[in-house]
């Protein structure tokens, strides 16, 4: 599977879709986020049950806002809309894998 851009208008359908859903909130400029961008692939391709999406900050400002996003990278899991566990920077495939358990 790979990793969907998650806007405004598709985000709501998405973290509804009764999957496990992952999602990086972050942007084109920052370092970070660009070292986790293969980690993120690399987790979709691997994990078919889980449905993984990315959000540009300066393209999606609203969701940024709406989760409280301060700090990129920022991950997000959602089961059932609801977020059930995050974490904040890089961090690594394993630990990004364990988030999803």
């Amino acid at each position: 599977m790979n990793v969907i851009t998650l806007t405004k208008e598709n985000f709501s359908d998405t973290i509804n879709c009764g999957k496990t859903v992952l999602v990086d909130f972050r942007a084109d400029w920052c370092a970070p986020c660009i070292a986790l961008s293969p980690v993120i692939a690399d987790i979709a391709a691997e994990n078919p049950d889980v449905f993984v999406g990315e959000v540009n900050i300066d393209e999606q400002p609203e969701l940024a806002d709406e989760y409280g996003i301060s700090s990129i990278p920022t991950l997000l899991v959602f089961r059932n809309s609801e977020i059930v566990n995050a974490a904040v920077g890089l961090k690594t495939k394993e630990h990004i894998t364990s988030m999803l358990k």
